[in-house]
């Protein structure tokens, strides 16, 4: 007796959350947005102690088809992963943030893209609006965060096929931050020969709020990068459409900054002078770089001489940190991920194992 075939266009819904406010603008998005519901959404409660449920966050259309598990505080990566176990045997899943609020019309939207999926396609990625004050620039913050609009494949609204998750083993839990983890998965699926795809769904990313140094916390970042380079060379940026970013200048910036340093404690007054211009001049020429596409208000333009002061110091060490903590990390192997592709990909519509 032949297994019964789940429906090509099933999916579930995986949240991963720590608690925010926003998780119940995301499900209550989810529960109006017109079209066909998801067979299942899975909670991942990713805070290490909670304390208070999460149930009263899920609106009554959902909470029959709604599970809380526990990710353990292990971070995002791990959290999709446990999320992913506990979906059920769905042919897709629709990984969302706990900050995104789908549009009305995300479920119909979100059929559309499966029903036009190829059979190598692995994934395939919303379109991201992040909404901007109209009334005055964007704050170095609000800026930061509309840069997800033009990301790819950011696991903020991104659907994926569970047959192409288990074949290349889910996302990398050494990615224990919200970075990086889904550019890293986007690459190994590329690399054993499946196809990653832009859809016709619109999620929102609100700017949420932030103090003063969250530019500052963002640089742990950078021993990500370190992974990163670690596992698929030193072109990753290219393949993964990704920003380069400042570090070699924060790594130049750096040096000069404790080289005056040096300077002037072995009493070498010109090299100290020279050197310690040079730091000047970087920060400087970093802060402006900041300050002027914003609103130049005095509260702004404090911050961000503070904060172009301490990132380059910041960065240089989390970079530290990644060589150290990464060093013994083996490179992704490309050939062995084309030698699985060479198998098969299952039709779209034959039920796929958990």
């Amino acid at each position: 007796m032949t297994a019964p075939r789940v429906p090509s266009g099933e999916y579930a819904v995986v949240v991963p959350t720590l608690g925010r406010p926003s998780l119940g603008a995301c499900l209550g998005a989810l529960a109006e947005a017109e079209g066909p519901r998801p067979v299942r959404v899975v909670v991942v409660d990713d805070r290490p102690d909670p304390d208070v449920p999460l149930t009263a966050a899920v609106p009554p259309s959902l909470r029959s088809r709604t599970v809380v598990v526990p990710g353990g505080g292990r971070g995002p990566a791990a959290a999709r992963n446990a999320g992913l176990r506990a979906a059920g045997d769905v042919p897709w899943i629709a990984f969302l943030d706990d900050d995104v609020v789908p549009g009305p019309t995300w479920a119909d939207d979100l059929a559309l893209d499966l029903a036009g999926a190829s059979v190598a396609t692995a994934g395939i990625s919303a379109r991201i609006e992040v909404p901007l004050p109209r009334d005055r620039p964007p704050t170095d913050w609000e800026r930061g965060t509309a840069a997800l609009a033009d990301a790819r494949w950011i696991t903020a609204d991104m659907v994926y096929r569970r047959r192409a998750l288990e074949a290349v083993g889910g996302f990398d839990e050494r990615f224990r931050r919200a970075f990086r983890e889904d550019a890293d998965l986007a690459l190994r699926l590329l690399d054993a020969g499946w196809t990653l795809a832009e859809g016709r769904r619109t999620t929102t990313h609100p700017v949420r709020p932030a103090g003063p140094w969250v530019s500052v916390r963002t640089q742990a970042g950078n021993a990500d990068d370190v992974l990163m380079t670690r596992l698929h060379g030193r072109d990753w940026w290219r393949r993964a459409g990704a920003p380069r970013g400042r570090l070699p200048l924060h790594l130049a910036v750096t040096a000069a900054g404790l080289a005056a340093v040096a300077g002037a404690v072995s009493g070498r007054r010109r090299a100290a002078v020279v050197c310690a211009a040079g730091w000047l001049a970087g920060t400087a020429e970093f802060a402006l770089a900041r300050i002027l596409p914003g609103p130049r208000t005095r509260d702004e333009i404090l911050t961000m001489v503070l904060t172009s002061t301490l990132i380059p110091p910041t960065a240089t060490w989390h970079w530290l940190r990644g060589q150290l903590v990464h060093r013994a990390a083996p490179p992704h192997d490309r050939r062995r991920s084309r030698a699985a592709s060479r198998e098969p990909h299952p039709a779209i519509s034959e039920r796929l194992g958990s």
